[in-house]
């Protein structure tokens, strides 16, 4: 429940980011020059020297970050902002969230979750464990690295300030999964967060304007808070080295759902909107994969039904290059955060995989773009429907993902994805207890006119499951949709480095 408030204080961010207005700093006043005294009443003895004094403060307040040269980074600024932030949250906890008693914490409660508790797998709502809890990480996450610091320090802060909650904001046992899904799946959402509004900052000819600052701001809101906060000390931009990437925006409607073994009705019809980035797809001249998540995909569907269908993120941590005269390609370390919920039943995971991203031209007009992964992770799977205290089921997950994408020329596309997860009893409550969840997308997509287009998907979830007390197995949902589709400046995103 915590959690809750981290999701509405984000909201708040970008609020404050929508009050943005492009005017330059005002010049900092430095000190007299010795040519030209002061006025009698202002060279006092104690002016002078408070002039010095705090000269030091000013310069490190307007020292300007530069991210090629890492000079102006600051470990200070984003301590202290997400500390403040928790302080807040659980000052709002403690008024407003039930039972307010498991945030009315002490020195003998931090103590005692210190040296006495037990860690465990707690037991708060599928939603707030596996979403809101690690979107609350991309803001501890985000506020570290929009202040110029790199991946594994922002990581850092994000699981250090994730411990600082569980062990002196809450009086209940600390919960391992929310040590796993806020710093690590934080960091997997927040990277991908802050890349895409850095490359919407960075597109803009000379200094962003007001709509490009308002974008990345609703994109990363840690990014645009201190964006406006702190003026031009944060106004360099993340350098991209210019990847190749892809686009595209899907909306429009499901005409028809299916399923078989539920115990509640699906809706058969609503809205859909879909989108898609990827950035860093192989093949592009002179771009290198160095840092972590110069390679990333991010995916996020919103239907009508339950409003976040999807969300999924894989990125590159570590990794190299290969080429061939047809095919190139990535291979490596992967971090991976997804969260599925198709109405009847949803699955999450946070993992690390090995595998690789790769394209290859199959002919003079027809590429193959592909992802082939496979790991393991912690994650949660269960029905929509409450079963006792918790309506899901804890475990390791290994997982394995599959994704092709046929680009004919820059006509059409066909897109086909399927992923796979095992939540085990390994690390887990529930003993002798299992979930298998499979799911399959796929999608025909015909440009009509320059970016615009239309698209046919159809999506399909299996569930088998084994509990000691519930008995729910082989659930399906199915669902076909038709979609308007804007597609990015790259087209259907084929990468041609012949």
């Amino acid at each position: 429940m915590c959690c809750l408030f981290q999701f509405v204080a984000s909201i708040v961010l970008v609020l404050c980011s929508i009050s943005y207005a492009e005017e330059p700093a005002a010049p900092v006043q430095g000190p007299p020059s010795p040519h030209q005294p002061l006025p009698p009443e202002r060279t006092s003895p104690s002016t002078s020297e408070s002039s010095t004094v705090f000269k030091p403060v000013r310069d490190w307040w307007n020292d300007k970050l530069s991210w090629e040269t890492g000079a102006g980074r600051s470990y200070v600024l984003p301590a202290g902002e997400i500390l403040l932030y928790e302080f807040l949250l659980n000052r709002f906890d403690r008024n407003f969230v039930e039972p307010t008693s498991e945030y009315e914490t002490s020195w003998d409660t931090i103590w005692k979750n210190l040296t006495d508790s037990k860690w465990v797998i707690d037991n708060d709502q599928f939603k707030v464990n596996q979403f809101l809890h690690p979107y609350g990480g991309s803001v501890y996450y985000g506020l570290a690295r929009s202040s110029g610091l790199n991946f594994w320090e922002s990581f850092l802060y994000s699981a250090a300030v994730s411990f600082v909650w569980e062990i002196g904001e809450e009086t209940p046992n600390p919960p391992i999964n929310d040590m796993i899904a806020t710093p690590i799946g934080g960091t997997f959402i927040g990277e991908p967060f802050f890349r895409m509004a850095s490359l919407l900052l960075e597109d803009s000819e000379g200094q962003p304007g007001f709509w490009r600052e308002l974008g990345a701001a609703l994109i990363s809101p840690p990014t645009g808070f201190n964006r406006l906060v702190f003026g031009s000390r944060f106004d360099d931009i993340f350098p991209s080295h210019k990847p190749a990437t892809f686009m595209r925006f899907m909306a429009g409607g499901s005409f028809t759902s299916s399923s078989h073994n539920v115990s509640s009705q699906v809706e058969e019809t609503g809205a859909v909107a879909d989108f898609t980035f990827s950035y860093g797809l192989p093949g592009r001249p002179g771009y290198s994969y160095e840092r972590p998540f110069d390679y990333f995909d991010f995916h996020v569907t919103a239907v009508t039904a339950n409003v976040l269908e999807s969300i999924n993120t894989r990125g590159l941590l570590w990794g190299k290059p290969y080429a061939g005269e047809s095919t190139r390609g990535i291979w490596g370390l992967y971090g991976m955060y997804d969260y599925i919920s198709p109405q009847v039943f949803r699955v999450s995971s946070t993992a690390l995989a090995v595998g690789t991203t790769w394209q290859s031209w199959l002919s003079p007009t027809v590429a193959l773009q592909g992802t082939a992964l496979a790991g393991t992770g912690y994650g949660a799977a269960g029905n929509m429907e409450a079963q006792g205290e918790r309506d899901y089921h804890y475990g390791l997950t290994p997982e394995g993902l599959l994704s092709l994408r046929f680009i004919f020329g820059d006509r059409a596309m066909i897109d086909l994805t399927a992923r796979e997860f095992y939540v085990s009893d390994v690390l887990s409550p529930d003993q002798a207890a299992w979930e298998n969840i499979m799911r399959g997308e796929s999608s025909l997509t015909v440009r009509i006119y320059d970016r615009h287009g239309l698209a046919v998907r159809y999506q399909h979830a299996h569930r088998n499951a084994s509990y000691s007390n519930i008995d729910y197995r082989n659930q399906d949902v199915g669902m076909a949709s038709l979609m308007y589709v804007f597609l990015g400046e790259s087209g259907f995103g084929a990468v041609d480095w012949r």
